[in-house]
């Protein structure tokens, strides 16, 4: 019983020592892993439509630091990339509004942002008087028609919790796919 006992221990033991191997291997892959993650998420970030751009950029480059760290485990970069990610794929479920200077045919405006997901990207001076939307294509503002000054204003009121969830009317952009 003994000697089957000590085979026992002797495959187990055998058993983890590959495992501790093949952890090294991994701990080597997921590196250049995590890289390749942050430097795609910086890019869709680029290309994506341009909200938060602060916050947004100020997460990649804290990213970044953390990846250069030796004090920080693999695993915490690795979380932390993953939650990277989790934010901006929840960017593209939310509703939300903040403020922020804009640039409207080279002039910069202070105006106020509403986010529909990643659906429309729309801003309202605070007055009220001008609505405009972020052309995707052309990667720049543009004014709307006064038909949308009211749904910009409520979709802003919606996202500040000032009025009740409703059905919103603003300007979408369909994109060609590329070939």
């Amino acid at each position: 019983q003994l000697e089957r006992q000590i085979a026992n221990q002797e495959t187990e033991k055998s058993a983890i020592s590959n495992s501790i191997e093949q952890v090294t291997i991994i701990e080597r892959q997921i590196g250049p892993l995590m890289t390749r993650m942050v430097d795609g998420l910086e890019q869709f970030v680029s290309l994506d439509l341009p909200f938060l751009q602060k916050e947004r950029n100020d997460r990649i480059q804290m990213l970044r630091e953390t990846m250069d760290r030796a004090d920080v485990a693999v695993s915490e970069k690795l979380s932390q990339v993953l939650r990277a990610y989790q934010i901006e794929n929840e960017y593209g479920r939310t509703l939300e509004s903040y403020g922020d200077t804009i640039t409207i045919d080279g002039v910069e405006r202070k105006v106020e942002v509403l986010k529909v997901g990643r659906v429309a990207l729309v801003y309202q001076t605070p007055d009220g008087e001008e609505s405009g939307r972020f052309n995707a294509a052309t990667r720049a503002w543009e004014p709307l028609d006064d038909e949308f000054k009211t749904p910009v204003r409520n979709g802003i009121r919606m996202a500040n919790k000032q009025l009740t969830i409703d059905l919103l009317e603003v300007p979408v952009q369909i994109m060609e796919a590329a070939q």
